[in-house]
């Protein structure tokens, strides 16, 4: 299989499973990722995911580009703009996502990291978005969420130069929040999750769904969104729940309702 799902207590851990090609993304990859985050926005039952790679090489090394180069397809295909979406592509999954960065993290591989939400990093993690170097560009949202994540000139330089950089310089300009050994990465994204799971499910996509919409907003629609998710969080079971454990000092049971 060239992914791997998993769900334990509420979180989804999705593996991209190609370590021979350093889990370089066909095809069949993607359709699965696409399958995968689509479950992860649907099932009630998850409330946080973590995205990896097999191994210890490399997170993905990106697009396999022997699968796309040279191989237009159908041109129909072009306005299919709602087939196998992407988290990276326009899928709105409003639930947390953390990546956990493994090694080498290259083009399509970045394009995916800029859509999560939290990142942790190996040491030897590796970043780069390496496209201008083979003639293309970096898709499925690259040329866009680098420029809003990173500051222009380190963006521009990532974008324009193709060079790759090391975790120890990713950590300085934020493109990931933590630098661990590989033997603490996956136990260090996942305890990101479990704390993510453990809030309140509606409150902390709402968060999510804002903080993303803010981007596209001017300030007073964004404003008034706001206030309008407010006023229906107020009224949920979860919201009568936090108040009631708070008062009665216990730990709060969290309904997602």
């Amino acid at each position: 299989m060239s992914l791997i799902f998993e769900v334990d207590e509420g979180i989804a851990t999705v593996t991209i499973n190609r370590p021979e090609r350093l889990n370089a993304m066909g095809g069949p990859t993607y359709q699965a990722l696409s399958e995968a985050w689509v479950r992860i926005r649907d099932d009630v039952d998850i409330r946080a995911a973590v995205i990896t790679g097999a191994g210890e090489r490399s997170f993905t090394a990106g697009a396999d580009l022997k699968s796309f180069v040279g191989s237009p397809g159908d041109l129909s295909e072009f306005w299919m703009t709602q087939k196998d979406q992407l988290l990276n592509k326009g899928l709105e999954v409003h639930k947390p996502v953390v990546a956990a960065v493994n090694g080498y993290c290259m083009g399509g591989g970045v394009t995916l990291l800029l859509a999560t939400d939290l990142r942790v990093a190996a040491s030897h993690a590796t970043f780069a978005l390496s496209e201008v170097k083979r003639g293309l560009l970096p898709a499925n949202g690259g040329t866009q969420r680098v420029l809003e994540q990173l500051p222009h000139p380190i963006a521009m330089e990532m974008l324009l130069l193709g060079e790759p950089i090391n975790a120890e310089t990713a950590l300085r300009w934020g493109l990931i929040n933590k630098v661990v050994p590989i033997s603490d990465l996956l136990p260090t994204a996942t305890d990101y999750a479990r704390r993510l799971a453990a809030l309140p499910p509606l409150a902390v996509q709402a968060c999510k769904e804002l903080a993303i919409r803010a981007r596209d907003m001017d300030r007073p629609s964004g404003l008034r969104l706001e206030e309008t998710m407010l006023r229906m969080l107020k009224f949920t079971d979860d919201a009568a729940e936090g108040i009631a454990a708070f008062t009665e000092r216990r730990d709060p049971v969290w309904r997602g309702r």
